[in-house]
């Protein structure tokens, strides 16, 4: 039972929130345009600097440092996009990545009167949580607090707008134009359509999901720290989005859940048989300091299997992953 509240805990905890918002923005752009953006970190953190150094520093109220943290995002789609989308997919994936990791280095040593370098902004929630409508007195939900459930109401309202929001996007003309550029953007292009254009507009929408996830990942922690941004924010993203299946509107959704879930019950798992007088699994091999670790280990595994067996993800359509990379 311990380890399914813990599991239930991790699956839909606001830190889960903000990898799913991120995953979602990457679904628009890898799932369905085709885009190989291996920096969304870099949304995410701007998205979540913005509005906490706008209310920390600046005194700015919740709703005005929000629109801060987006027009960060799209600032930052037009900065990598403008140079990068007219060439193969290649390079935009390589300018992406070399951005997160940029942003993060600054974020982490400049400006650090705003910034507060690797210790992060913080105090900047007491604007949101006194929208909170939960009761003081309201007793603790699967080990969630008070704040942590406003969080989550939030989170998961946004989720489920986005997507409803997507899933009428990709369904009209736009959306037809943007999986026929994943498909063959030569032909989209012969047939007079602005390829770059619906690219920039793609990567401008993501991006903005990404921040949406900083958001609610910065409000879910009461910080914002530059190494929560780091490479691996990305790729457990687009492992999330693997896993439930690209160019599939609740796919990073599930995706995200599962991906939580087991992670979190494999290391439970691992720690009781590694913990005790008499462990099953003997010290020499495991000891319970380094669950954590192998559990990514066998977890990455089995996505590997995945992978192999059903690169579509759970839900995913196998037609749907081919990539024109050219």
């Amino acid at each position: 039972m311990e380890i399914l509240q813990g599991a239930f805990h991790d699956a839909f905890s606001p830190f889960a929130l903000s990898f799913v918002l991120a995953a979602i923005g990457l679904n628009v752009h890898y799932g369905y345009t085709g885009l190989l953006n291996f920096g969304q970190a870099a949304f995410c953190a701007v998205g979540a600097y913005g509005m906490a150094v706008g209310i920390a520093s600046f005194g700015m109220p919740l709703i005005p440092a929000l629109l801060i943290g987006v027009l960060a995002a799209v600032i930052l789609a037009l900065v990598l996009g403008i140079p990068t989308l007219r060439l193969r997919a290649d390079y935009l994936a390589i300018v992406t990545i070399a951005a997160a990791e940029i942003l993060r280095l600054v974020f982490s040593t400049s400006f650090k009167d705003y910034f507060h370098a690797r210790d992060g902004v913080s105090a900047f929630t007491s604007g949101f949580r006194k929208l909170n409508p939960f009761p003081d007195d309201l007793i603790s939900f699967a080990t969630f607090s008070r704040n942590d459930l406003w969080v989550m109401t939030v989170g998961w309202v946004l989720v489920a707008l986005v997507c409803v929001y997507l899933w009428l996007l990709m369904r009209s003309p736009w959306g037809r134009v943007l999986k026929s550029i994943r498909e063959d953007e030569d032909a989209v292009r012969s047939l007079g359509k602005n390829v770059y254009w619906y690219k920039m507009q793609a990567l401008v929408l993501g991006g903005v999901i990404g921040a949406f996830g900083g958001f609610i990942g910065g409000l879910g922690l009461a910080s914002v720290q530059p190494d929560s941004f780091n490479t691996d924010f990305t790729f457990i993203a687009f492992t999330m989005l693997i896993l439930g299946g690209a160019a599939r509107i609740l796919g990073p959704v599930f995706g995200a859940v599962v991906f939580w879930a087991i992670l979190s019950a494999v290391g439970s798992i691992l720690i009781k048989l590694a913990s005790g007088r008499n462990p099953i699994i003997p010290p020499s091999l495991m000891n319970s300091d380094q669950a954590s670790n192998v559990r990514f280990m066998l977890v990455g595994l089995v996505l590997m299997l995945l992978m192999i067996y059903r690169p579509q993800g759970l839900f995913g359509d196998r037609k749907e992953i081919a990539l024109d990379a050219r």
